[in-house]
């Protein structure tokens, strides 16, 4: 069933939600513990650092280190989160991650902020878009990627009171707040937030909203119901919503601030090919590094917003209904980017 959305959503960044989250899990359970590498205050573990500075430790910027301590920290018996620029905390300790947290089944927290394009003038080396899709094949690792600062908020909480490996994905600019403390949450359970049985698109992070507003102009311009899914959690992921979608719409199309390689759109696909197979398209990132610039322009420029996500509709509906020509329909150009102009 879908979840009210509202026509112009306040703005506010997702890592405020983890730095809000942090907090709270910190006052309900003393054992909470965080690391920062030198960007607690752009991470916003400073949140944590000021309310509980003897439960926060300073690594420095040695995210291999950080990784190593709290795997250790873990099998102390404490609720260790690592949050750093997702670039670092995943990539560069890919087998500290493996080995000390993942073999050890060590109950570490990993927060990845700062990831995909979004975060702008900071450049490729900074816009991680790989994570997922490594992350996605280390063993007993969970993975969140939350759509909205309540989303993150809640989904911070949620990790730090499950046991067991985990990795938060959220990012730096202020964006669409559209879901509130009623909006169903749950590890593992894929939410409907637009009902439709013409296309499904499923998204993840910062897409989900993209992605609903492509519902809204494929409805405004062409009658089509649009199913819109907020997989927030690729592993474990939700695969009964997900057939369930593929067996009602007949076409589905994912989109991701990541790689298309390996990330959501490789999960769903893995889903749907054991399952159900149905016409697919995928929006992310095409094989290629970002590049620096404002996020929304980037956003633009490597085709990652509510336009493409409708193009991809209308070519998964063609090729379901035997109609695609083999020429991919472009995305539309004459409205502006957000959605209240729409």
């Amino acid at each position: 069933m879908g979840q009210p959305i509202p026509q112009t959503p306040g703005m506010k960044a997702t890592r405020q939600g983890f730095g809000q989250g942090l907090v709270e899990l910190g006052e309900a359970n003393p054992n909470v513990v965080a690391l920062g590498a030198d960007v607690s205050g752009s991470v916003l573990t400073s949140m944590f650092q000021a309310k509980f500075p003897d439960r926060f430790f300073s690594i420095g910027i040695a995210e291999q280190n950080a990784t190593t301590v709290a795997a250790g920290l873990a099998l102390s018996g404490k609720v260790p989160f690592f949050a750093g620029y997702g670039a670092f905390t995943t990539m560069r300790n890919a087998d500290q991650l493996r080995i000390s947290v993942c073999y050890n089944e060590a109950n570490v927290k990993i927060a990845g902020s700062h990831s995909g394009v979004t975060v702008g003038p900071d450049g490729a080396t900074h816009q991680v878009l790989e994570d997922l899709a490594l992350l996605r094949a280390l063993p007993h690792l969970t993975l969140v990627v939350p759509c909205d600062y309540e989303e993150a908020r809640r989904a911070t909480i949620a990790i730090g009171e499950m046991h067991g490996p985990a990795y938060l994905r959220f990012s730096r600019d202020n964006t669409a707040m559209f879901t509130t403390t009623d909006t169903p949450f749950q590890i593992g359970r894929a939410e409907v937030f637009r009902d439709g049985n013409d296309v499904a698109l499923i998204a993840c992070g910062l897409l989900v909203w993209e992605a609903i507003e492509a519902a809204q102009q494929l409805e405004k311009r062409h009658g089509i119901q649009a199913r819109v899914i907020n997989c927030h959690t690729l592993k474990p992921i939700d695969s009964a919503t997900i057939v369930q979608a593929a067996r009602e719409c007949g076409a589905v199309v994912t989109a991701e601030e990541h790689q298309v390689h390996g990330g959501l759109g490789g999960a769903v696909a893995e889903v749907l090919v054991k399952n159900y197979p149905v016409p697919m398209e995928m929006v992310g990132m095409k094989d290629m590094f970002g590049g620096s610039g404002e996020g929304k322009d980037l956003m633009l420029r490597f085709g990652m917003t509510w336009r493409d996500i409708y193009a991809s509709a209308l070519v998964a509906m063609q090729r379901r209904d035997g109609k695609f020509t083999g020429e991919a329909a472009r995305p539309i150009k004459d409205v502006p980017i957000y959605s209240e102009t729409l």
